[in-house]
């Protein structure tokens, strides 16, 4: 029988609810602090998130963000972040363009997808399903972040999030413990980098194959799994692609944090004529997609209308139209039929694509943040929009006509 009483009696209160419903499904009543969720989406997400967070740091929001929690592409500018962060050794961004932007920009302009994935033809790397991934993991030690994950900073909490596919529950690495509520938690390993986790997080399938996890079970410790086939489980765990189970990165925060920020620079469903059955069979996987993160967002939205939390959502398929905003934005038309359809790829990014993409973000960012998030702007500032060059939407449409498309060996 089922333990919830919505099952049963069809509405459910805190006096019938169980203590395990209570303790799975109801968020803490004491919140705290700002976290900032960074979608998946490739690199699309990562410049669309450069742009949201150049504004917040214009404003002081990024100053105060405590949590930032990351899924796949989110993740990328994450860990770029992180280092930066670390480096500067201060608690803001000083000189964003210097600092983050342009460095950012440089790294997205290149193809660091194609080689991982080529590097399986290689005969020692035949029978090694997991060259691909461990190759990307090299990479973005070598190009992006060297640092080990118990050298994160500790004024900020970053959180990388993968899909662990032995439970189907979300799987994070933190500085100070890496796991999920099903296999437990453990200290990281030393050797354990950066890297490796926003490797995990990125590991879109079926591009790259999963990446096991490679650790000692004894380790796990507090996991909800008691049974006697807990071992042969965690043997054989391997985590892929967070956006699998919550491409928004909402799942480590949303019980605990009084102000909920989410940009979300993931795919956008669109509507489509029937193309036979092979499309259909990638049909099916994207309408499952879509009505998880639907779900989401419908949660995320009602939390915002109920008070149960305060912040605010953008993504990149809004007009800064929906929030009220002014005439300093890029038009609804050319958001729907341009800019959302960009690929969520990992190949080289034209200077078209990045400035527009930064564009939108902090555009989007700060209407969201003059709407909603007033309360908590420490430093009143005039938006200057980063690229004024790329405002112009025929220039635009001209640059980005093809950008929607993948090519087998991507862009150099």
């Amino acid at each position: 029988m089922s333990e919830y009483p919505e099952d049963i009696a069809g509405t459910v209160d805190e006096k019938t609810a169980t203590a395990r419903a209570l303790e799975v499904y109801t968020p803490q009543t004491r919140r705290s602090g700002i976290a900032l969720c960074l979608s998946g989406g490739g690199f699309r997400a990562s410049l669309f998130h450069l742009g949201a967070l150049r504004r917040l740091n214009e404003t002081g929001i990024l100053r105060k963000t405590q949590v930032f929690s990351s899924v796949s592409g989110g993740s990328i500018l994450a860990g770029h972040l992180a280092r930066c962060l670390k480096e500067s050794g201060e608690r803001v961004y000083a000189d964003w363009e210097a600092t983050v932007a342009a460095p950012f920009r440089r790294f997205t302009s290149k193809n660091i997808r194609t080689l991982p994935i080529l590097s399986r033809l290689f005969p020692w790397n035949w029978f090694n399903a997991s060259a691909g991934v461990r190759a990307l993991a090299a990479r973005y030690a070598r190009d992006l972040i060297s640092l080990r994950l118990k050298d994160l900073p500790e004024e900020k909490n970053f959180i990388f999030c993968a899909t662990d596919m032995a439970y189907g529950v979300n799987w994070i690495f933190e500085r100070t413990r890496a796991g999920d509520y099903e296999a437990g938690y453990s200290t990281p390993p030393d050797d354990w980098l950066v890297a490796r986790a926003i490797a995990a997080s990125s590991c879109f399938p079926p591009v790259f194959n999963p990446l096991p996890i490679e650790i000692d079970r004894s380790r796990l410790k507090g996991g909800k799994d008691k049974s006697d086939a807990r071992d042969e489980r965690i043997r054989g765990l391997r985590l892929t692609d967070g956006g699998n189970y919550d491409n928004l990165g909402l799942e480590p925060v949303w019980k605990t944090s009084e102000y909920v920020l989410v940009s979300d620079g993931g795919a956008v469903f669109d509507f489509e004529p029937d193309k036979g059955l092979f499309y259909r069979l990638s049909r099916y996987t994207q309408i499952q997609g879509k009505q998880s993160a639907a779900l989401r967002k419908r949660w995320l939205i009602s939390g915002f209308i109920n008070r149960s939390f305060k912040g605010a959502y953008w993504g990149i398929g809004s007009a800064v139209k929906h929030y009220d905003g002014g005439s300093l934005a890029y038009s609804e038309a050319l958001v729907d039929e341009v800019i959302r359809k960009v690929r969520t790829d990992l190949d080289a990014f034209s200077e078209a694509e990045i400035c527009v993409l930064e564009n939108h973000g902090y555009l989007l960012a700060e209407a969201a943040v003059s709407r909603h998030l007033k309360e908590i702007v420490d430093e009143a500032s005039t938006a200057q929009i980063p690229h004024t060059e790329w405002m112009d939407e025929k220039k635009v449409r001209e640059y980005l006509k093809d950008s929607n498309k993948r090519k087998l060996l991507g862009r150099w």
